[in-house]
């Protein structure tokens, strides 16, 4: 898969987040139970790019051997 896919794959991710977080900043969340899914979104989120990451890391040194 080329670094544009992941790039771009990454960039939607983090837009997706930024989105949720402000959300959460601007008191969009109606009570504790929409609170605690938001934030469990948002770590999902933010796995899903530290896996991308680690996998772009991942190819880049097996294309360095």
């Amino acid at each position: 898969m080329s670094n544009t896919v992941m790039d771009l794959l990454q960039r939607k991710l983090k837009e997706q987040e930024d989105s949720h977080i402000q959300a959460l900043a601007g008191g969009a969340v109606v009570d504790y139970a929409a609170y605690r899914e938001l934030c469990g979104v948002i770590r999902g989120l933010q796995t899903a790019q530290r896996e991308i990451a680690d996998l772009v890391r991942k190819l880049k040194d097996e294309d360095d051997d």
